[in-house]
């Protein structure tokens, strides 16, 4: 069987390896394998890359020929779906966006009547039916055929939900943010000039090739150069899909997600609202923020990598927040997957309440060096280092150099044919060069 769902999705280049045919076998073996509910509506958003109509079109096709009807959203933050399933009490969401890749790639993600991802065992049932299509033989004629509803009012719920979840004003305050031509292109400064602040907002004419394109949360230079030139007291730079944020205080100076947890976290504490004292971080957490929450006597819990691992550690264990260095977080009270806007739109109200500098807030944390390298390999062999003795004596003899203060990890890239290298400690020059070394070492043995 071929394994299609990652870590978030289905991804891959569009028109080569997310195909209009798969789509439609997706739609239908997905419609198969929900249809067991009365409910058959199915929502559609996507983010601003050209490939989203083809995706979409398929799709469409796919889910109206089982009989299920589709409202499409338009362009639309991810988060927004899986907020808007329960808002229309549909069978499922689907957000065609490949998040923080360049425009090429596209991806398809789905989230269930429940408004969280699907569990694991629904996307293999699904990839069974994909690999045996032949058992789906449903084609409804006439009056059972589905249709297609053109939305225009979910964005405005979505935007207006937001607003109602800060419940806070923002004027006096001049905010920088960078849309990365994605999909939160209008709906992020749209949500800050109703809130009264002073909005500079770049990167919000999307073409269809542009989206990420030396911008967004992956490409933040821009946005901190802008900051301090208009004397900004903060900047938000959000992804393709609008699902995670990379912050800039008033200096220019990054605040990533780990900083993020440390903020909230400590400021829900003070507020008696930290369930069971306690933040989901990933593996990937930076050492600082396990020092930072030691300090505060606040528990840090390590998930898998992924949002929805965080989000399956927060529900099984009983954590309001969680997330990744990366910028995906969590709020289990307000949202059942990683919400860009509304994490900056939650930091600004403690920026407000707390009446202090961002920069003041970005440095109750301190971050280790930690360097990362990306070795590329065949899709294939994305897990052969596990087994690979050379490899693993590689590893061995790079912890040994630090000696209990830095680590290694590696892992594979859930959504590119890459491992991905980290390497942690307090030497950067040293980091950097074992990183490498041993990046070097994987691609030549799996490329």
């Amino acid at each position: 069987m071929g394994r299609y769902f990652g870590t978030d999705g289905i991804r891959g280049v569009a028109n080569s390896e997310l195909t209009p045919e798969l789509a439609y076998k997706l739609a239908r073996a997905s419609a198969y394998r929900l249809e067991e509910d009365d409910n058959k509506l199915i929502l559609i958003g996507k983010d601003t890359r050209i490939s989203g109509d083809m995706l979409e079109a398929a799709l469409v096709a796919g889910y109206t020929s089982m009989g299920f009807n589709v409202k499409l959203l338009g362009v639309i933050p991810t988060p927004a779906v899986a907020h808007l399933v329960l808002e229309y009490k549909a069978e499922a969401g689907i957000v065609i966006s490949a998040s923080h890749n360049s425009f090429e790639f596209n991806g398809i993600k789905y989230f269930g009547s429940d408004g969280y991802k699907l569990p694991d065992k629904v996307e293999n049932d699904i990839e069974d039916l994909i690999d045996n299509y032949k058992k789906i033989e449903e084609r409804p004629v006439g009056k059972d055929l589905g249709k297609v509803i053109h939305s225009n009012d979910g964005f405005e719920k979505y935007k207006e939900y937001l607003k109602k979840c800060v419940a806070s004003d923002f004027a006096g305050y001049k905010i920088v943010l960078d849309c990365g031509n994605g999909a939160t292109y209008k709906i992020a400064s749209e949500i800050y000039k109703e809130l009264g602040a002073e909005v500079i907002a770049i990167n919000t004419e999307p073409n269809g090739i542009n989206i990420n394109d030396k911008c967004g949360s992956t490409h933040p230079e821009d946005l901190q150069k802008l900051v301090v030139e208009n004397n900004c007291d903060i900047g938000f730079a959000y992804d393709g899909d609008g699902d995670r944020l990379i912050t800039v205080d008033e200096k220019g100076n990054l605040l990533d997600g780990d900083h993020f947890l440390a903020i909230l976290s400590m400021y829900l504490k003070e507020k008696g609202k930290l369930e069971n004292n306690g933040v989901v971080g990933t593996v990937m957490t930076n050492i600082g923020l396990g020092e930072f929450c030691n300090s505060k006597d606040i528990n840090l819990i390590k998930a898998s990598v992924g949002d929805r691992y965080v989000l399956e550690t927060m529900l099984q264990e009983g954590y309001s927040i969680g997330g990744e260095q990366s910028g995906h977080i969590i709020f289990k009270e307000h949202a059942t997957t990683g919400d860009g806007v509304l994490s900056s739109l939650l930091l600004m109200k403690v920026v407000k309440e707390v009446s202090v500098k961002v920069s003041q807030l970005n440095s109750l944390m301190t971050t280790y060096p930690q360097v990362l390298v990306n070795a590329k390999v065949k899709n294939e062999f994305k897990r052969a280092y596990e087994t690979d003795k050379d490899i693993q004596q590689e590893i061995k003899r790079v912890e040994e150099i630090f000696e209990g203060q830095g680590r290694v990890l590696i892992r594979p890239s859930g959504t590119e044919p890459l491992v991905r290298v980290m390497i942690e400690g307090k030497e950067l020059e040293v980091l950097e060069r074992e990183a490498n070394k041993l990046a070097s070492l994987i691609e030549s043995k799996f490329l």
